[in-house]
């Protein structure tokens, strides 16, 4: 997890934007809610990545007082 993810996760929350812009534009039901669902895919994609980040975070530092290396 890093900043591979959040560039990934980040190109596909726009990429669901311009979906959803391009089927309200153009009256294409189907494809405005095609975008919605890819920018909550991509949103949820995001939240595990931060949880994850914070789950590493947390056992470095408890790694380190167990080590002594705080």
């Amino acid at each position: 997890m890093g900043i591979a993810d959040d560039m990934r996760n980040k190109a596909d929350d726009l990429k669901g934007r311009a979906k959803e812009a391009a089927g309200a534009a153009t009256g294409n039901e189907d494809l405005k809610t095609e975008g919605q669902a890819d920018q909550g895919i991509a949103a949820a994609k995001q939240k595990v990545a931060d949880a994850a980040e914070k789950v590493k975070d947390g056992v470095e530092a408890v790694k380190d007082k167990l080590t002594g290396n705080s």
